[in-house]
């Protein structure tokens, strides 16, 4: 028979209030008895010490929300963690490519890699693929947003790609390195060569796609920072489309399909959209209070304040703000966004979050219209894949049940 503590060694050992040990064992963490005389409560020491080791349980699922169990990133107060890295430690000394390693294996090894050059290496998609993803945009019409054009892409892509059913975990990671530098590579570019070969980083060639000007190297540090930030964020939306998608064995083309056809709502990667748009009506620093005043008397929300997880601030928008006012001292964008920011502080708005600060970063580079969505998805594809990758390695399909509150079902 295991042995049994009583509460003052699990609270200890916890690092938790007494109380925090009766709440686990309401919700099913903790098992506890009581002694032979039925005085004191004791608790499994094994289960104490193996949730020492993982630290403090989440709270239990809300109503609308799905538990499902993942290795991948964990949520904290202001911040996501990749498998267990702080992802704003990441995001301000490793590249891109590196994190996306680390997402997909858990090989420290990928973390090793500190030249941005090296880190690339490998990341090329197949000329047949480019061709056909170019070919496919060539009817588009003009002024499309970039992430209408990557929906494209991924699909000609795909039907490229005679390996797209190979699931296995190697296949899927050359699957994945190829097709992330496809989105790339195939998107035209603003400036620079129409074709390099697939060389340079992945950051360095989605700029070259989204912005007219050569980047300087702090800008071009920010872009690479916002797209290690936004790589994966739990089980957001489009990530629980990319899973749902993976466990009935959908290929990873159709598994970054579907995050696709999920992340541009407003609600999720548009909503940096959104907020260009308010950086482009307040313009200059002077009609931020009339802007914002004008949006909340309407009703609307202040797109880029606020986060549904970081009640508190979201670090990610901390950090990538920290880099772009570093990258650009006295831009006039940047004293818009003082500007906003402080009427809506002045307004007692939430705190801004990864959104705005994506804004900011496209407003200040020059990026094209929509440019932050499209870093988003880019990203994000890391992530998905990711999840991916355990979904493969599961059993069942993914496969939520409704509560039926429609008319009553004959008898």
């Amino acid at each position: 028979m295991g042995e049994w503590i009583d509460a003052a060694a699990a609270a200890e050992r916890l690092g938790v209030k007494p109380a925090t040990l009766y709440a686990y064992v309401s919700r099913g963490v903790l098992r506890r008895r009581r002694d032979e005389a039925g005085r004191r409560s004791l608790f499994d020491a094994a289960q104490v010490e193996e949730l020492a080791r993982k630290g403090r349980p989440r709270r239990g699922p809300a109503p609308s929300e799905l538990a499902i169990e993942s290795s991948v990133t964990a949520l904290g107060p202001d911040r996501p963690y990749y498998r267990g890295r702080d992802a704003l430690a990441l995001a301000t000394g490793h590249p891109f490519e590196a994190v996306a390693e680390w997402l997909w294996t858990g090989d420290p090894a990928s973390l090793d890699t500190v030249s941005l050059e090296a880190a690339s290496q490998g990341w090329r998609a197949p000329e047949e693929g480019l061709r056909a993803a170019r070919a496919a945009q060539s009817g588009l019409p003009s002024g499309i947003l970039p992430l209408d054009r990557l929906q494209v892409i991924t699909t000609a892509l795909a039907v490229t790609d005679p390996l797209r059913v190979h699931i296995d975990p190697e296949g899927v990671l050359v699957t994945a390195r190829s097709l992330i530098a496809g989105l790339v590579d195939a998107l035209p570019p603003v400036t620079g060569p129409a074709d390099d070969g697939g060389r340079g980083t992945i950051a360095g060639r989605l700029w070259r796609a989204l912005c007219p000007d050569e980047p300087s190297p702090g800008l071009l540090r920010a872009f690479e920072a916002a797209m290690v930030l936004l790589a994966d964020h739990e089980l957001a939306a489009s990530t629980l489309a990319a899973r749902v998608a993976a466990s009935v064995r959908a290929d990873p083309y159709a598994v970054v399909t579907a995050g696709l056809g999920v992340v541009s709502g407003p609600l999720h990667g548009g909503a940096s959209y959104a907020a260009e748009r308010l950086f482009a009506e307040v313009g200059e620093p002077g009609r931020a209070p009339r802007v914002i005043g004008d949006r909340l008397r309407a009703g609307e929300r202040i797109p880029g304040f606020g986060h549904p997880v970081y009640k508190s601030g979201d670090g990610r928008a901390t950090v990538l703000l920290g880099l772009v006012r570093d990258a650009a001292p006295g831009h006039p964008r940047v004293a818009v966004a003082d500007a906003v920011l402080a009427e809506a502080k002045r307004r007692r708005l939430p705190e801004p979050n990864i959104d705005f600060a994506l804004a900011l970063l496209g407003g200040v580079a020059g990026l094209v219209p929509g440019a932050g969505e499209a870093v988003f998805a880019v990203a994000r594809v890391a992530g998905w894949l990711a999840h991916a990758l355990e979904e493969y390695g599961g059993r069942s399909p993914l496969r939520p049940r409704a509560v039926y509150v429609g008319p009553p079902l004959p008898d």
